[in-house]
């Protein structure tokens, strides 16, 4: 898993759950944001277009409207860095995708 080097990642029982899981922990050089690009150009389409898209009477509301958002974002939504295609058309092991 790579992470960047926020404090959260050196904590022990986030590696001791890596360890766990049979995960390898991987961390990005510092002062470089360019490596986990992907991951924060994800975390600002998650907050424009499913947190804070509209508002939401609770939490539990936003959580409840999560699944199907994230099922469009992979399935239904065209994706610029990738010639307007979705990201599950990339994936070639998709389950019943080989039928």
């Amino acid at each position: 898993m790579l992470t960047d080097n926020a404090w959260a990642y050196s904590k022990n029982t986030w590696q001791q759950t890596c360890r766990d899981l049979g995960i390898s922990p991987r961390w990005t050089r510092p002062w470089r944001p360019q490596t986990n690009g992907k991951v924060e150009r994800f975390h600002r389409t998650l907050l424009d277009e499913w947190a804070y898209q509209q508002p939401y009477t609770s939490e539990s509301e936003r959580q409840a409207a999560f699944p199907d958002w994230l099922d469009w974002y992979n399935h239904h939504r065209p994706h610029t860095g990738i010639s307007g295609h979705t990201p599950a058309s990339r994936v070639t092991n998709l389950s019943g995708q080989h039928i």
